[in-house]
């Protein structure tokens, strides 16, 4: 299966609304983690335009995204935040066709260009630099929600010592 990504741009009714938001969308990452198919969620506020915000969130198949749509919460917060909080949610979805990783160690100047699984994600974000052992800074669950991640679990079955799929792919 490929992995989902979905990405929304919002803009909100007014900075009230937006703060109000926040309270909601802060307990999202105790649903989110529950669900065997997360991967990856991120909301950040555009730096050129401070009403405008984005979600990027990734998946381990779109049916994985639909068990979160299904969620009774997400539910609940959508139907909350089309009562007159949101005015506007422009969303897009894709399948990840390959990721790369391109690391310049600061300490030894060592080049990574990699392609990487994304399930695994956060497990590659925290390696080393195989030259000199720099630890590369990488971000952890934040209590806001506004950064939420985790990795698949792996199956040993399924990869058969062979390089995961979603790497192949943009090889």
């Amino acid at each position: 299966m490929a992995i989902y990504l979905s990405m929304q741009r919002v803009r909100f009714s007014s900075p009230d609304a937006y703060e109000k938001f926040k309270v909601v969308f802060a307990d999202t990452r105790h649903h989110l983690m529950k669900l065997p198919g997360f991967l990856h969620l991120t909301w950040w506020e555009h730096p050129d335009d401070r009403m405008w915000f984005n979600e990027c969130s990734f998946w381990a198949s779109k049916e994985a995204l639909y068990d979160w749509h299904t969620d009774t919460y997400h539910k609940h917060a959508k139907a909350w935040a089309a009562n007159g909080a949101i005015m506007e949610d422009i969303i897009t979805n894709f399948e990840l066709v390959g990721t790369r990783l391109l690391r310049i160690c600061p300490c030894c100047n060592e080049l990574q260009d990699k392609a990487y699984d994304l399930g695994q994600e956060q497990a590659v974000l925290r390696e080393q630099c195989p030259n000199c052992g720099f630890h590369f800074p990488y971000m952890t669950e934040q209590e806001s929600s506004f950064g939420v991640f985790k990795d698949l679990a792996l199956d040993p079955a399924s990869t058969n010592g062979k390089e995961p799929a979603a790497a192949q792919a943009h090889n």
